[in-house]
């Protein structure tokens, strides 16, 4: 089995390497896992001129999954749209066609004092948000910059999503809510957006398959304020590109650190690409001080969803609750005033824990 492993700018580097650290201890139990990096984002375009270069993109597609680190810094802010480290990303979804993004958000019972909640509003928290990935309005056309017919200028973006999209980011979630608690939640935004009428419509209809399943429909600014006001009445909820980039990060924040969410990107043949939703964190780079969590648990993700290895999934799994257990913490879930470990004793403790 092959992983790219595509570290991307900033943190990237240094959290990636801490979960390579981790193949090789699985490695060294005999599971037969072979990685292979190349450069992605602000990197690859300081390197090549291009985010995504075609070297890259051939190891991808050649790779049984991707790992990825984090792409971009306020280097390549001022750089044309499609220089940008972003587009990289951006560019990996769409050529995979990796549709489902699956985030789930959740407490462990170590973390629950991390949250800016009450520790009894989040303790035992366990949502998954599954997110459609490469529709709406952050891919729509037409979209771009234009003087209007008054002479000034306008921005425009297109939301829109064809019917066979919403149904099979569906699917998707009400599969996972039959593993989970039955319940699938559905955000839009029916009441205002035509796209989000018609999203609701389909998400209704193909329920008409899946009648095991409970599904409640929910606007996009209620859920929002319902994710912190009582967020454990969620299961799954599922949505759209835009409300889905914009919720997660908020339940990321429920479980007290976005440092600790993972996430898996999937296409319909269980290929995915694998990454922390957190950012490159560019304030932090070289310090030795980002967590590395959630990029060891996406490699749990990988492991499970792409690999088909559930045993070793639920091994790194184990080996992350271990070291909370033991007390030890990054600067980013610590408690005031207690001591924090750095990225490499942090990958020290989870290989120990292994």
């Amino acid at each position: 089995m092959k992983i790219a492993v595509l570290a991307g700018d900033g943190i990237g580097p240094e959290i990636t390497e801490q979960a390579e650290r981790v193949i090789a201890a699985l490695a060294q139990d005999g599971l037969r896992i072979e990685t292979e990096r190349a450069l992605v984002g602000g990197a690859a375009y300081d390197a090549s001129g291009d985010p995504l270069p075609e070297s890259t993109l051939k190891l991808c597609e050649k790779s049984d999954a991707i790992l990825f680190g984090a792409v971009g810094g306020p280097k390549y802010d001022a750089l044309p749209r499609p220089k940008r480290p972003e587009q990289g990303l951006l560019r990996l979804r769409k050529h995979f066609d990796l549709f489902a993004n699956l985030r789930p958000a959740t407490v462990f019972p170590e973390l629950a004092h991390a949250s800016t909640l009450r520790p009894e509003v989040v303790a035992g928290l366990d949502i998954l948000i599954v997110r459609e990935l490469t529709g709406d309005i952050y891919f729509g056309q037409p979209r771009g910059v234009r003087t209007n017919e008054a002479g000034e200028r306008e921005g425009f973006d297109t939301m829109r999503y064809a019917e066979s999209e919403i149904r099979r980011i569906a699917v998707i979630a009400f599969e996972a809510a039959r593993k989970r608690g039955k319940r699938v939640c559905s955000v839009d935004k029916a009441n205002v957006l035509e796209t989000t009428q018609f999203w609701r419509d389909i998400v209704t209809d193909v329920h008409q398959q899946h009648r095991d399943i409970e599904l409640s429909h929910m606007y996009v600014d209620n859920a929002a304020m319902q994710l912190v006001r009582n967020p454990k009445q969620f299961d799954v909820i599922v949505t759209g590109n835009m409300f889905g980039d914009i919720l997660s990060d908020e339940a990321s924040m429920l479980t007290g650190s976005i440092g600790m969410l993972p996430s898996a990107s999937l296409n319909a043949r269980n290929f995915g690409m694998y990454e922390p939703i957190h950012g490159s964190a560019p304030d932090i780079a070289g310090k030795g001080v980002a967590n590395p969590l959630a990029t060891i648990l996406s490699l749990a993700m990988l492991l499970r969803h792409s690999l088909g290895q559930e045993a070793a999934a639920q091994r790194v799994e184990t080996a992350v609750r271990k070291v909370l257990a033991q007390g030890l913490r990054t600067a980013d879930i610590a408690e005031q005033g207690k001591r924090t470990v750095g990225t490499r004793e942090m990958g020290d403790a989870v290989i120990a824990a292994l």
